[in-house]
């Protein structure tokens, strides 16, 4: 098997994470971030708008279409009901992702197990994954931006400079700004610029300026085709747009200058590998390739710093961190493989409780699982005896082997107990689907009358009713009764004075009650806005 993953690192690391996220990947409820890609990408298709895009009829510019429009093919051939098939683009995404830190990882220097090593703890990153259900246009935005990387690395590296390279940088940076705009070039490509200048300094630049100029030129061309075409197109929309996108950069969701400093623990399983090799003092001396680490190392700090400086700030903008993150990882993982058992005591603490936890954490599971899934486990019981069995298995040998030292196959265990959970754990969550829950996406075929919704009704009950609906009620509170005689009508919390100024026209019969929650109302993760009561209403 070892032999098999290192004549085929690529392949293997693709076929781990297809194995670990492919089987459930319907299983987890669509977010309001892919529901309005999903919606977007399923107007391109019913109303051919692939280039002014829309969501439920109106424009929506406020992000490049790019990811969408890859959606949209995938839902041409898996159909747009599935979620397996709108979600797999962006699977595949992560395979682009974790492929180039490892060939990136080759072209350091780095041997070929260390390098292969970070492209998995890229991979099993919390938010790595976690985003592609978040925000799903961030994965491929940051994708594309390393793949131009790994191939700007060669531009500046090497004294003769291949063409292709000047064109792959030039037009995967395109792909990244349509995918979202410059944010990646912010995050992840302008603190790669700053960090490789600390470490592999601009030693040839002066020779290489026609070539920056290339890709420069390149990726203007290919990054903003789309916005020149829609200013072109729509000027008054795109600018309106434009301005309240631009805004939100300054009023909305403001935190302080600290709000990042836990970065780290973004990472998840590796949370306390990321903070030992974040000590630089402590690390520079012991990593292999020190200029590498001081390429890993800068980057990341650089990325966190710039991304401190502007005043909207959320957990999921700091994604990118994780990917030069993940290369500082593996140096300190590369050490503790070389010389744990010669290590001292207290630089053992942190390695012993990181990775024993997590062994303890799978070996607790068919206990702690039993004595808290007890009462809701009739008809996953097969899921829960096999998640309990993997997990306990791979916990028992994770420890076994940390008591041994062996932090090679400590890593391996690791990595495994990461996808276990993600393959057998994850059904599990279905177990807890509420009795309030009650999908919408029925109501189309079961309805033969036109059906509006009274103002805009949540991005996530528009994909599951599978079209749009028109809104009676507009932005500015003007509202334009249907010609119909009868109708249907959704609503979001009617106000009092709304529904008497209805029941003044109409006769209101309210049929059902649709409720995306999979949570119960007495939850505190309760959404009010995924909740709409259905009426039927008839002309007085």
């Amino acid at each position: 098997m070892g032999k098999l993953i290192k004549s085929y690192p690529v392949l293997s690391l693709c076929l781990f994470i297809g194995i670990i996220l492919l089987p459930n990947l319907n299983v987890i409820q669509v977010s309001i971030m892919e529901a309005r890609n999903f919606i977007t990408a399923r107007e391109m298709i019913s109303d051919g708008h692939w280039l002014l895009t829309t969501m439920n009829g109106e424009a929506r510019y406020e992000k490049p279409p790019l990811p969408t429009w890859l959606t949209a093919l995938s839902g041409i051939l898996f159909g747009f009901q599935s979620v397996f098939g709108m979600r797999l683009p962006a699977v595949i995404m992560i395979m682009l992702l974790c492929t180039f830190v490892y060939k990136f990882s080759l072209k350091l220097e780095l041997n070929q197990e260390h390098s292969l090593r970070n492209g998995l703890i890229c991979a099993t990153s919390f938010y790595v994954i976690g985003i592609i259900l978040e925000a799903p246009w961030d994965i491929y935005t940051h994708a594309f931006m390393m793949v131009a990387i790994y191939y700007l690395f060669q531009v500046f590296n090497k004294l003769i400079i291949r063409p292709k390279h000047v064109w792959l940088v030039g037009i995967f940076m395109g792909f990244s700004f349509l995918s979202k705009g410059p944010i990646s070039m912010y995050a992840l490509f302008l603190p790669f610029l700053i960090a490789y200048g600390f470490s592999y300094k601009y030693n040839y630049f002066k020779s290489k300026w026609l070539s920056v100029l290339a890709i420069i030129f390149i990726a203007l061309i290919v990054g903003g085709s789309w916005y020149v075409a829609v200013r072109w197109l729509d000027p008054d929309t795109f600018h309106a747009i434009a301005e309240k996108e631009t805004g939100n950069w300054a009023s909305y969701n403001v935190r302080p200058f600290y709000y990042y400093w836990s970065f780290f623990t973004q990472s998840g399983i590796w949370t306390i590998p990321a903070f030992v090799s974040l000590l630089y003092p402590y690390m520079k001396s012991r990593v292999s390739n020190v200029k590498a680490y001081k390429l890993s190392f800068f980057w990341t700090v650089f990325s966190v710093l710039l991304l401190s400086l502007i005043p909207e700030k959320k957990s999921r903008y700091l994604m990118p961190v994780l990917i030069p993150l993940a290369l500082n990882i593996g140096f300190y993982v590369e050490y503790l493989i070389s010389h744990f058992k010669s290590l001292k005591k207290g630089e053992k603490i942190p390695v012993l409780f990181n990775f024993g936890l997590i062994a303890f954490i799978g070996i607790l599971f068919p206990f702690m699982g039993y004595f808290m899934l007890k009462d809701h486990l009739d008809g996953y019981w097969a899921n829960f005896i096999v998640a309990s069995s993997v997990l306990f298995g791979i916990g028992a040998m994770l420890f076994y082997q940390l008591l041994k030292g062996e932090m090679k196959q400590v890593f391996l265990y690791t990595v495994l107990f990461f996808g276990s959970v993600l393959l057998t754990a994850t059904p599990l969550k279905q177990m807890f689907l509420s009795d309030n829950y009650n999908p919408i996406s029925s109501l189309k075929t079961e309805q033969s009358l036109n059906i509006y919704s009274f103002s805009s009704i949540s991005p996530e009950m528009l994909w599951q009713y599978g079209t749009k609906i028109q809104a009676i009620k507009s932005d500015d509170g003007v509202v334009a009764y249907p010609s119909d005689a009868t109708f249907g009508l959704l609503a979001n919390n009617l106000s009092p004075e709304e529904e008497a100024s209805l029941k003044t026209l109409y006769t209101m019969e309210e049929k059902a009650i649709y409720d995306l929650n999979e949570v119960s109302i007495s939850s505190r993760k309760y959404n009010d806005r995924l909740v709409a009561k259905y009426y039927i209403l008839t002309k007085k």
